[in-house]
């Protein structure tokens, strides 16, 4: 059996990207993929888009009409509300993996059953808008969410997650209806609340003009988002309604309590909700930088379709982020080996959570130490 070891951010070799929708994300991901080496080539409905980003040097070329040979993997940056459109097109017209970059994934869940297809999503953005504001290095150190289910490809999830690794992305693997669930709780309503409160200030500032100047960094930090592009909201709270709406209840109902508190002068509970909001904040989870902090687990795996997704589904569910991926496949038999490596605080409880799943994993430092 191979027994390869990983690398962290060990990207594949660059090929050929087709890239959909070269505004703020899909510029920024054709950007990316430039800087690694890549060959990328555009679609977008938009001519003058497309002519913005050959003259701004982000796509190498315009990607012709109907089938487009030698694409390695396409990344549909689309609005939320045409995703799907693109994606069936995409997979027809091309020989490569498919991912897309949208909030949302309960419309996609049909196009999964697709093993050339991988959900996907950029926790990243800016205020900027278009192709103009794109930035290779606009996902460096942020989350990138993959949403494999039981019938993607393992190879084509190892790819691809290797390639956003490559733009200095963590990737996190969950299932499409947990982070629609989850995105809804820390994108969705912060940017509706966002655009809430800058709407309760603009209308004060009607009657009191020098309102806005006392806007102090507080305010500031809280309502940045706001200032994002307003033109694809109305498509994600369309296609992530009935979780954005759940979520908004949820915070309603805290307003309310955090509202009684404040009327009833409950000093005692006020201070309790500020501890405990900022504890929560101060625990928001760092980016690790040192080998040692890291744990190898190898599990034995089928060598089949679903296997690593079902394997990084259970490690969302155990929250446990997976920092690199790496598959031995067997020379021999239908068995290979999954070496994962993850944050050496999480890896007991992986390996057991693996174990009660029915799994042989080991966990070693990566010192070489194993732990059956």
């Amino acid at each position: 059996m191979a027994d390869l070891e990983p690398a962290i951010n060990d990207a594949p070799p660059a090929g050929r990207a087709l890239v959909v929708g070269v505004g703020l994300i899909g510029g920024s991901i054709a950007l990316a993929l430039k800087r690694a080496g890549w060959s990328v080539v555009g679609r977008d409905r938009s001519s003058s888009s497309l002519e913005m980003a050959m003259e701004l040097g982000v796509i190498d070329g315009v990607a012709p009409d109907g089938y487009v040979a030698g694409i390695d993997v396409t990344f549909v940056a689309t609005p939320v509300g045409s995703i799907n459109t693109e994606a069936v097109r995409s997979l027809a017209e091309t020989d490569g993996l498919v991912t897309d970059a949208g909030s949302v994934k309960s419309g996609l869940i049909s196009l999964m059953s697709d093993p050339r297809f991988v959900g996907g999503h950029p926790m990243a953005g800016s205020e900027l808008e278009g192709v103009a504001g794109a930035r290779a290095d606009l996902f460096e150190g942020r989350t990138w969410v993959l949403t494999p289910v039981d019938t993607t490809d393992d190879d084509a999830l190892a790819r691809l997650r290797s390639v956003i690794s490559g733009f200095g992305a963590d990737a996190v693997f969950l299932p499409p209806d947990a982070h629609d669930a989850m995105v809804a709780v820390v994108s969705h309503v912060p940017h509706l609340t966002a655009a809430s409160l800058m709407g309760l200030a603009a209308s004060a500032a009607a009657e009191h003009r020098g309102l806005l100047r006392l806007a102090a960094g507080g305010f500031r930090d809280m309502t940045r988002i706001a200032a994002g592009s307003p033109t694809i909201w109305p498509d994600i709270c369309a296609e992530n309604a009935s979780a954005i709406v759940g979520q908004l209840d949820v915070l309603i109902e805290a307003l309310v309590h955090v509202r009684a508190v404040v009327a009833e002068n409950d000093r005692v509970a006020l201070l309790t909700i500020l501890e405990n909001a900022r504890a929560a904040r101060v625990a928001l989870p760092a980016r690790f930088t040192r080998a040692e902090d890291l744990v190898e687990i190898r599990v034995p795996i089928a060598d089949e379709k679903g296997a690593l997704a079902r394997i990084t589904t259970q490690a969302a569910e155990l929250d446990v982020s997976i920092v690199d991926i790496e598959i031995a496949h067997s020379v021999e038999g239908d068995e290979g080996v999954l070496i994962l490596l993850v944050e050496a605080v999480n890896g007991e409880r992986l390996r057991e959570g693996l174990i009660e799943a029915g799994h042989h994993p080991v966990l070693r430092p990566l010192d070489g130490t194993d732990r059956g």
